[in-house]
């Protein structure tokens, strides 16, 4: 259990890190949402502008969202867990989390799926696509642009989802070993609600 808690404590600790930087991401999004208006009110409009400010969004929401778990900051429904003990209520987080690490595999192997297309694979086989690309023995094909007159490629952004739910599976499986912990009657920190 002592290597699971050593896992459990590096994954919130990367994750804290990256969720202290990424927080400020808000402010990239501030500043191109400014420029969108200052440029349609004195100047030519831009035409980056709202598409950038997706991207941005998607970023600060996908990176932070590990931190968002880490700390407690998501919403939960407590009509009866806010009245449970510690250990029953790791007890049920257990059983919850599995629902979520299976929901984030799917959503994982739909986001390298999307991101093959991107980069230009129309198969059907996108882990092996990646794993061709590493070993040379595939080739990017023709990349994905957006349909809007600025037309940027996609797959930069489909990367940082990639990495968002590759660390929110970190962080859930980070969650999982605490609450096992406190399941099994060790003492730990509480958690944050």
């Amino acid at each position: 259990m002592r290597v699971l808690l050593g896992f459990a404590r590096a994954v919130d600790g990367m994750n804290r890190r990256i969720g202290l930087v990424v927080m400020y991401g808000i402010f990239v999004l501030m500043a191109i949402l400014l420029w969108s208006s200052i440029s349609k009110t004195f100047f030519l409009p831009t035409i980056w502008t709202l598409e950038m400010a997706q991207f941005a969004m998607v970023a600060y929401y996908m990176l932070g969202g590990p931190y968002a778990m880490l700390t407690g900051a998501n919403v939960r429904m407590d009509l009866f867990y806010g009245n449970w003990s510690l250990r029953r209520k790791a007890t049920i987080d257990v059983i919850t989390v599995l629902f979520l690490l299976f929901y984030l595999g799917v959503l994982l192997y739909g986001a390298l799926g999307s991101t093959a297309y991107s980069l230009g694979y129309w198969g059907d086989a996108p882990i092996a696509f990646f794993t061709g690309l590493i070993t040379g023995a595939e080739e990017v094909g023709r990349l994905e642009q957006s349909s809007t007159a600025w037309r940027p490629v996609i797959w930069p952004i489909k990367v940082i989802m990639i990495c968002g739910l590759f660390l929110m599976l970190l962080q859930a499986l980070s969650e999982m070993v605490k609450d096992i912990a406190r399941a099994l009657g060790q003492d730990l920190p509480e958690p944050k609600t």
